[in-house]
């Protein structure tokens, strides 16, 4: 058997310290994981179940890339957030069980084009178009889990052109991360190569052309990215 054509290889992330990389098979983000990030929305944050949407591995970008400001948007905004990297499999495990799944974590961008987001809220229509397109999955080096730690009081940050934006604890996410994972483990069968972007804190806010963006979570390496101009 042939194929009509070749695809790009499987994008993939460093490790920190380590020459093997991170394959990445596919990308969760959770939405209105931040109260104050929920109320600055415009939206109510309850404990029903957390708000699930993907991205395409094609969405993937690494940290220190200069990117075109994103086509099809006058309004795309940063969220800074920290991502979790799944080493082994998971189906239907418990939030006990969840942290024995995770291989590391991350700094991670989630890019979104705000005013589609909002044409779509707005008419009940999925946010596709609004979080999935290229390079709006920005990420830095793996660091391992067990080099990070426990998830405690670290500080969650994003810098626009150096000035503070963005500035909150990782205890303030509404749904921890075993409790995400669990959630996430019971729609579909996890596997090592998936990522979790864990949601963003208050204080998103619009990009524009010459921006340079520098998101940290203490402990682990930063995300940086610099916004060219329109294709």
């Amino acid at each position: 058997m042939s194929l009509l054509f070749a695809l790009p290889e499987t994008p993939s992330i460093p490790i920190q310290g380590e020459d093997a990389r991170f394959p990445v098979r596919r990308i969760f983000c959770v939405g209105r994981n931040y109260e104050a990030h929920a109320r600055e929305l415009g939206n109510v944050v309850d404990r029903e179940a957390p708000i699930w949407f993907t991205k395409a591995p094609a969405a993937l970008c690494h940290t220190g890339a200069v990117i075109p400001y994103p086509p099809g948007t006058a309004n795309c905004h940063y969220e800074m957030e920290f991502v979790a990297a799944i080493g082994a499999p998971a189906f239907r495990v418990s939030p006990g069980e969840a942290m024995d799944v995770v291989l590391g974590y991350a700094c991670g961008l989630d890019m979104t084009r705000r005013d589609l987001q909002n044409a779509a809220k707005d008419k009940g229509y999925p946010w596709d178009t609004a979080k999935d397109f290229e390079n709006a999955a920005v990420i830095a080096p793996i660091t391992r889990a067990e080099t990070f730690g426990p998830i405690a009081g670290q500080r969650i940050t994003l810098l626009q052109n150096g000035t503070r934006k963005q500035d909150a604890s990782l205890t303030e996410m509404v749904w921890s991360l075993p409790e995400l994972i669990a959630d996430l483990s019971r729609m579909y069968h996890l596997a090592p190569g998936d990522l979790i972007y864990t949601g963003t804190p208050a204080g998103v806010g619009a990009v524009a052309p010459g921006d340079a963006l520098e998101g940290a979570v203490a402990g682990l390496e930063p995300v940086r990215l610099t916004i060219g101009a329109a294709e």
